[in-house]
């Protein structure tokens, strides 16, 4: 279950909030803390955008897999119910950086028998944006994220049974990614494995590689080119008609 101060709600700085759509935000950290900019300033810049928006501090170690999803997918089902402010509540996105990229992308993935068995509501979101995201357990590993969401010592099936990409399927929601070709922390390979595996399955993806630029940026304030990926996400937001 989640705690009320885990969960932060910004309504949109606009006219009828109730009737826009809904950001779910997912902040970075290696499943071991939040990452203050790419939470609140997140959502203030998603306001901006006409959009309302939930940062939402899950679990992180030393609570461990499936903690995380678990609280997350529990979340979106309140959400779907109208609960935390007043939105669309048919219209429900997920954005994650990093370790919140990989949370997003597992929460775009097919719920368990449990979760479906515990939630009379969709239990996916409606579009997904992933920021420079986490997605193999197993290929290229950031070993932050390994070690915080299944321990050192994980198995390697373990590990396997959380790669983002194998839980792509044809309801997987169309989704947005950006990511650097210089990103050292998390290889830009894992962006394109996801995308690839969208593609595979039919699912409308949107890949953004910028040259430059280290991991972690958040919203890229300042830094040139790389800042550019805000405006490309707002516009294909409104081309979901949203």
């Amino acid at each position: 279950m989640t705690h009320a101060d885990e969960i932060v709600f910004l309504p949109a700085r606009a006219e009828a909030p109730e009737s826009r759509p809904l950001m779910l935000v997912l902040p970075g950290g290696g499943y071991a803390h939040h990452a203050p900019h790419e939470a609140e300033p997140v959502a203030a810049w998603l306001n901006d955008a006409g959009l309302n928006a939930v940062v939402f501090r899950y679990p992180v170690a030393p609570q461990r897999h499936p903690e995380p999803i678990v609280a997350t997918r529990s979340l979106l089902a309140a959400l779907r119910r109208g609960e935390h402010g007043a939105f669309d509540v048919s219209r429900i996105g997920v954005l994650g950086f990093s370790a919140g990229g990989h949370l997003a992308a597992t929460l775009s993935s097919a719920p368990t028998a449990a979760e479906r068995a515990a939630h009379d509501v969709d239990a996916r979101p409606d579009l997904a944006i992933l920021c420079y995201p986490v997605i193999s357990m197993t290929d290229l590993v950031h070993r932050g994220s390994v070690d915080a969401l299944l321990g050192p010592d994980a198995p390697v099936a373990a590990r396997a049974a959380l790669d983002a990409d194998a839980l792509v399927d044809e309801r997987t929601p169309p989704t947005f990614l950006w990511h650097t070709a210089a990103d050292e922390a998390v290889p830009v390979t894992h962006a394109l494995a996801y995308t690839r595996a969208l593609v595979r399955h039919g699912v409308p993806a949107d890949l953004h590689v910028f040259a430059e630029g280290a991991h972690g940026k958040g919203l890229a304030t300042g830094l040139g080119p790389l800042e550019g990926w805000t405006r490309l996400a707002v516009d294909w937001i409104r081309e979901q008609g949203w």
